[in-house]
């Protein structure tokens, strides 16, 4: 990708990070003009990752790139501060506009994913029960499928115990389910996690 970055005239890679820590480094920093942010990261989620760059940099554009379909993670993404959502299949001249849409101040939405907004728009289709989380609650929820303790969640997200029980009890109640295996269950059959 960078070596593809490299043959555009307009574009120049100033920073690479592996973490999550260290995008929020290079932010710090203050020499980017857009993020490409990957979902899946070593030491926290990309949803976490985007949180935090947003409140440290809420004008800095991010552009999320993940292996998961739009369906699972776009919309909740971009009502979180993304200013767009490609799939990693996609083609490198799509990454390439999107960068572009995006430094330019402007949201970068896919096709598909344009029109499945029009379908929830117009009452088509059902939403995923996910989609009903608030941005607290979907990480909390991605924490605990991937089999997280309450305990070390409230230590990493700086939360109570207290608090972080809280969040977990009502994302059980909105979705539905009954215990942690089942919101393991339901995020793996939604492609949420691996």
């Amino acid at each position: 990708m960078r070596q593809f970055f490299a043959e555009q005239a307009d574009l120049e890679v100033v920073a690479e990070a592996a973490t999550g820590r260290e995008a929020m480094e290079i932010v710090r920093q203050g020499d980017v003009d857009v993020i490409l942010l990957d979902i899946s990261m070593p030491d926290q989620s990309g949803v976490d990752a985007l949180a935090a760059i947003k409140a440290r940099a809420p004008d800095l554009p991010v552009l999320i790139l993940s292996g998961f379909p739009e369906a699972h993670y776009a919309t909740t993404l971009l009502r979180q501060g993304a200013s767009g959502y490609l799939n990693k299949d996609c083609d490198p001249e799509d990454i390439v506009l999107a960068i572009r849409t995006v430094a330019r101040g402007r949201k970068y939405i896919t096709a598909a994913l344009a029109e499945q907004l029009a379908d929830g728009l117009s009452g088509g289709g059902d939403r995923p029960l996910h989609e009903a989380l608030s941005e607290r609650e979907l990480q909390v929820f991605l924490r605990l499928a991937k089999g997280e303790t309450i305990g070390h969640m409230a230590d990493s997200m700086s939360l109570s115990v207290k608090t972080v029980s809280t969040y977990r009890t009502r994302v059980m109640e909105k979705m539905n389910l009954a215990s942690n295996s089942d919101l393991t269950y339901y995020a793996l059959k939604n492609g949420l996690i691996q």
